[in-house]
C-alpha cells in the first residue's frame, strides 16, 4: 500500500557528508511526521530527526548543528543532509512516515528498508 525507498547511503570518512532521501508511494492521502532512525549493531532504533508537514524539526542531541532533515510535500520524499560525520554514526538508517491511506483515511507508521552508513576513522 505504502514503500518507502531510501537511497544515499554509503562509506565515508569522518568529517565527511553524505545525503540520505527517502520517497514514499502508495495509495496515500496523506502524510504527517517523517523522520529518520539509525539502530547501530547490538543497539536500539533511535530517533534522529523529525519533521512535521508544517516543517516543524527535531533533532537527537547527538546530531544538532550537524545534521538538517527537509522535505519535499509534493514529493512525499524527506531528506537528512548528514555533515561533520563521527564514527559513532555508523548504522543503518531508516526512514518513517505517518500516512494516512486514500482508502481507510486511517494513520499508519511506515518505515523503509534501510540504509547503511558506515563512518570510518
Amino acid at each position: 500500500q505504502v514503500q518507502l525507498v531510501e537511497s544515499g547511503g554509503g562509506l565515508v570518512q569522518a568529517g565527511g557528508s553524505l545525503r540520505l532521501s527517502c520517497a514514499a508511494s502508495g495509495c496515500i492521502f496523506s502524510i504527517n511526521a517523517m523522520g529518520w532512525y539509525r539502530q547501530a549493531p547490538g543497539k536500539q532504533r533511535e530517533l534522529v530527526a523529525r519533521v512535521t508537514s508544517g516543517g516543524n524539526t527535531n533533532y537527537a542531541d547527538s546530531v544538532k548543528g550537524r545534521f538538517t532533515i527537509s522535505r519535499d510535500n509534493a514529493m512525499n520524499t524527506v531528506y537528512l543532509q548528514m555533515n561533520s560525520l563521527k564514527t559513532e554514526g555508523t548504522a543503518v538508517y531508516y526512514c518513517k512516515a505517518d500516512v494516512a491511506l486514500i482508502a481507510t483515511m486511517v494513520w499508519h507508521d511506515y518505515w523503509g528498508q534501510g540504509t547503511q552508513v558506515t563512518v570510518s576513522s
